[in-house]
């Protein structure tokens, strides 16, 4: 049975919410007084369809249910976890606090979106502090993984372990701040860039689209994988922090900054402000800016999780939970179903199918899982042995197109004690879009030649080769290139 979500707010944020929770399979229950509500959420929940899926290396869960409900109970009633992204005002948000408290299930974890109320102030009077606690994403909140959790004195431990775990599963990434503070971590950076943008717009030194060049073709790249801390150290040179901060420590000491002088905020310097940004990107509509920056944003990501460095690293874990959390395959009446996929924006060529690379990428984890099942897997890896593929056959039966479902099965035609010879089929609703049939060797990489698998894996292996050869034999198997069907 799936889980619980409440929303309370369908704003940006709370929408993004909506949208994280429900294409990770949790039903999700939003409540707003906006009669436009299901409409901006719906906008929210479309463009996270088209960006996700994007960033897993394999299918989402089955979506969950989405709701708008006419009452804040109603919205938490049976919820497993409740996220408050109402409007910044203190009276607001303890009288919807209040109302979720008077409904919710005692322990459940409350996270607030606030960016800047302190989860002390969010506590005061309420009939359950402890379970009251700060969770301020960052938009798009169903792409960008940080989630800043800040408890106070008076939280539960176990609960904010709990609401971190919660968070963890949909993919995202809990900073556990120790120390509440007015803005928390990261919107006290972006407070201290956007005062210093304004002078530099004010004083006529820059405009609008100068400053965002400047972060985005610069140190922005930099912070966006490396962080301030471990950019600097490497600005460092061999001598590292220590050489940094000496060279550029007394810097701080010079005129620079207007961090602590704040420009008066008038209507002149307003219109200025907007006439900029309107000049600079009022050709395009804010959901075409939406669409670009998600775009942008899955290939940074993906960039990274290549890598695994950074946020790549979060995309990573979250794949391995949602693979652990897969049936492990089992030998049953016919080939076994070793992998499932969702067919991804990078695998598209220019005609809008499937890539020729991509069979061969399906098919390999494909193969990897059924290598995994039999104890093939990457620990065995490090010990000095592998099976390598020798031969791949190919025949491209069908067409896969963006966001289509495959299953890669696999069926063992001969194994011994150094060959593996297999046949896998790449399915969507049931029927192969491609086959593959593959010989594969067991090697002693650091003697470079094949030999006999260990007795553990043959024990996994052996009985499942038996049982397939029961099977009917593919037509398919061992064909030749250009051999009339």
């Amino acid at each position: 049975m799936a889980r619980k979500a409440g929303i309370i707010g369908g704003g940006v944020i709370g929408g993004g919410w909506a949208a994280r929770f429900l294409l990770n399979g949790w039903d999700v229950a939003v409540y707003d007084p906006d009669p436009e509500a299901p409409r901006k959420v719906g906008e929210v929940l479309a463009n996270a369809r088209a960006s996700l899926p994007a960033l897993s290396d394999g299918p989402l869960p089955t979506e969950g249910k989405l709701s708008f409900v006419s009452s804040v109970s109603e919205a938490v009633q049976g919820a497993h976890y409740i996220q408050e992204s109402v409007g910044e005002r203190l009276d607001l948000k303890h009288r919807v606090l209040a109302q979720i408290q008077q409904a919710a299930p005692l322990e459940t974890p409350i996270g607030s979106s606030t960016s800047g109320f302190k989860p002390s102030q969010l506590q005061e009077n309420a009939a359950n502090p402890g379970v009251i606690f700060v969770a301020h994403p960052f938009n798009p909140v169903y792409l960008l993984p940080l989630a800043e959790v800040v408890p106070s004195p008076r939280s539960t431990p176990a609960v904010i372990d709990a609401a971190k775990e919660i968070l963890r599963e949909i993919g995202m990434f809990p900073l556990h701040v120790r120390k509440e503070i007015d803005a928390h971590i990261a919107d006290r950076f972006l407070e201290a860039v956007w005062r210093e943008a304004l002078w530099l717009v004010k004083d006529g030194i820059a405009t609008t689209e100068e400053i965002d060049e400047a972060i985005r073709m610069g140190f922005g790249l930099r912070w966006g994988q490396m962080g301030l801390f471990e950019t600097y150290r490497v600005a460092g040179g061999e001598a590292g922090m220590k050489h940094f901060m000496a060279q550029f420590g007394p810097c701080l000491q010079w005129p620079w900054t207007k961090l602590t002088d704040v420009p008066e905020f008038t209507d002149e310097l307003v219109d200025l402000i907007a006439g900029q940004s309107d000049a600079q990107s009022g050709h395009y509509t804010i959901r075409e800016l939406e669409r670009i920056r998600d775009r942008n944003l899955i290939g940074f990501l993906r960039v990274l999780k290549e890598r695994n460095w950074g946020a790549g690293m979060v995309l990573l874990e979250h794949d391995a939970r949602r693979r652990a959390a897969l049936p492990e395959p089992v030998v049953g009446e016919g080939p076994m179903d070793c992998a499932r996929m969702t067919v991804l924006p990078g695998w598209i060529d220019y005609n809008g199918h499937m890539t020729e690379s991509r069979y061969l990428f399906a098919a390999s984890e494909t193969s990897d899982a059924f290598l995994r099942h039999i104890g093939a897997d990457i620990a065995y890896v490090g010990t000095g042995f592998s099976y390598y593929t020798a031969e791949t056959h190919i025949m491209h039966l069908g067409e896969a197109k963006l966001g289509d479902a495959l299953t890669g099965t696999v069926q063992v035609i001969h194994a011994d004690e150094k060959r593996l010879h297999i046949f896998i089929r790449i399915l969507k609703e049931g029927a192969a879009v491609a086959t593959l049939e593959q010989m594969l060797l067991h090697v002693d990489m650091a003697a470079g030649k094949a030999c006999a698998a260990p007795e553990n894996i043959l024990a996994r292996l052996v009985p499942i080769a038996k049982a397939h050869a029961e099977l009917p034999r593919p037509e398919a198997a061992g064909r030749h290139v250009g051999q009339r069907k």
